[in-house]
């Protein structure tokens, strides 16, 4: 039960709050129990949090301000454990180091530091950057469908959760669809280039059969056999040559193909 000392200087700080709100944050009092308060941090630019949305509370003692509250993330982050005690320097970890002057604007600014941070302490855990990217892609639906606390604590927030993520679902949707339609012109390209590739070498051939076929009509003249000795022999390099450029082409199509691919998916 709160004391009519903590009572008031936690409506204090509820009204300070509110007016002057911390970036990245929001918090309020329960409206059952004013020592229990439940905060929300947005997951700042340029971190792995970037979108996230988590809920966590804070649980003060009736000897507040004197005494430090405890500290606890609900949703997954990646960085702590959840429904865990933090060790920090302004959780009842360390009352020794527990300041009166420090507020609950304070606290969650000192939280949101040592979050994007990677000191360790009794709660914290160790994940990559990927992790907690998908913990953060993933907290508002887990708030408005598995987090009771948040559902119960922030009602008028469920609706905006729910608006956001159809907003995501939809940019997602229309970043497929142009992925696809990049992959899909570029496909046609490889289709173009290939085509004229063949045609070239066709029409090509033609004209090797033909000056082949003069040069061996005349084989009892020494000048015309040594003509077509030449002419075979360019055959020969330019049949080799146009191998070599068909087999180049194969691979700079597979290797297209490969990176379309991976871009794509």
């Amino acid at each position: 039960m709160a004391s009519k000392q903590s009572q008031k200087r936690l409506a204090k700080e509820y009204k300070a709050i509110q007016s002057n709100p911390p970036q990245y944050i929001i918090a309020k009092p329960s409206e059952e129990n004013i020592l229990e308060w439940h905060y929300i941090i947005s997951g700042p630019p340029d971190t792995p949090y970037f979108n996230g949305q988590y809920h966590g509370t804070l649980h003060f003692p009736s000897e507040y301000p004197f005494k430090p509250p405890s500290i606890m993330m609900v949703t997954p982050n990646g960085r702590f454990k959840t429904n865990t005690r933090l060790c920090l320097s302004m959780s009842d970890f360390h009352p020794d180091t527990w300041n009166p002057s420090w507020s609950v604007s304070t606290i969650l600014v000192g939280l949101l530091s040592f979050m994007t941070g990677d000191e360790a302490t009794t709660g914290a855990i160790r994940t990559d950057d990927d992790f907690k990217k998908n913990c953060a892609l993933n907290s508002l639906m887990y708030n408005i469908t598995k987090n009771n606390l948040f559902i119960k604590n922030f009602p008028e927030l469920i609706e905006k959760n729910r608006q956001i993520i159809k907003q995501r679902h939809e940019q997602d949707a229309k970043n497929l669809q142009e992925r696809l339609n990049k992959f899909q012109g570029i496909q046609g390209n490889l289709n173009n280039t290939t085509a004229s590739t063949t045609s070239i070498i066709n029409k090509r051939k033609p004209s090797i059969n033909t000056t082949t076929g003069v040069a061996s009509s005349n084989n009892n003249n020494s000048v015309n056999t040594n003509k077509e000795d030449k002419i075979r022999t360019e055959d020969r390099n330019q049949t080799k040559e146009e191998g070599t450029s068909i087999v180049l082409i194969t691979l700079v199509i597979a290797l297209i193909v490969i990176v379309s691919y991976w871009f794509l998916y």
